[in-house]
């Protein structure tokens, strides 16, 4: 790939992919997955011996990268609870010697997964939620996201469902992500069984409608159905969607959080319909494609 172009990077805690688009279209990818290093100077070095070793680097004339970090001012890193040891980093200057000569943007990356998946499903205005380890998301108004890189992340899975709820790692209380993460509904569904409870148990017991499966997926699907009816009167997009791999694999969520949503209309303001999202795994990647585009 000699034709100048783009790469998009998906940064994650133990996996980063690569995409580079070229100016004719080709396009060609390429990932590796690093281990549990405590060292953020051995994670950048494994990084940098990637990128050596990736033809498509040609001539990448943009860089967007999707980050699971908080960024903070100087361009340094608040938080990765991943790879605590990149606490500190100044994340810019970091990237750019990675890519001399390329323009580089950073993003966090539930906000790229919702850029990516508004432009997959050709929709300007869309919330998007990712249920997984984490809950992220974010939201694309006009096309662009809201409320865009320079002024923060869209942080719904630190948005209050329920101030009598289970305590987050942030130090509240009842967050969308300590009440429906992946997590904590198996969390949840422990203590109403009186037992562990796996991912493979909870996807049994709700195949067998047992009590303690049907009321831990209940919960999460309250919740997160009142986080989007929360946003949308606010800021009213056309259209929400739920990925993640957690959303993805228990049968009945994406049912269970539409149910309650549609009762948490009012006259004159229902709430915007939910689908599944599009790109499964590939949203924030392809995100940081787009972001890259934008430079």
């Amino acid at each position: 790939m000699t034709a100048p172009g783009c790469l998009g990077v998906d940064v994650g805690g133990t996996k980063v992919a690569f995409r580079a688009e070229a100016a004719d279209g080709r396009t060609e990818e390429s990932s590796f997955t690093w281990g549990p290093h405590r060292d953020a100077g051995r994670d950048l070095a494994d990084l940098a011996a990637h990128l050596t070793a990736f033809p498509a680097l040609t001539d990448v004339r943009a860089v967007g990268v999707a980050m699971p970090a908080t960024v903070g001012p100087g361009e340094r890193i608040t938080a990765w609870p991943s790879r605590p040891a990149w606490t500190g980093l100044a994340l810019g200057p970091a990237l750019r010697e990675l890519f001399p000569g390329a323009a580089v943007a950073w993003a966090d990356d539930g906000d790229l997964g919702a850029l990516a998946e508004s432009h997959a499903a050709d929709c300007p205005h869309l919330l998007y939620v990712g249920v997984g380890t984490g809950v992220g998301g974010g939201l694309v108004l006009n096309g662009a996201l809201c409320p865009g890189p320079a002024r923060g992340s869209f942080e719904i899975g630190h948005l209050v469902v329920d101030q009598d709820g289970p305590e987050c790692v942030c130090g509240r209380r009842g967050c969308l992500q300590a009440t429906a993460s992946g997590p904590a509904t198996l969390a949840h569904a422990a203590g109403l069984r009186g037992a562990p409870v796996t991912f493979d148990d909870l996807r049994a017991g709700l195949r067998d409608r047992l009590p303690w499966a049907v009321a831990a997926l209940d919960r999460t699907a309250r919740a997160l159905a009142t986080a989007i009816a929360s946003v949308s009167e606010l800021l009213h997009p056309e259209r929400a969607l739920l990925g993640g791999g957690f959303a993805a694999g228990v049968p009945g969520l994406l049912d269970a959080v539409a149910a309650h949503l549609t009762t948490l209309a009012r006259p004159g303001h229902p709430t915007p319909p939910l689908a599944p999202a599009r790109l499964g795994g590939l949203s924030s990647l392809r995100g940081a494609l787009l972001l890259a585009r934008q430079l």
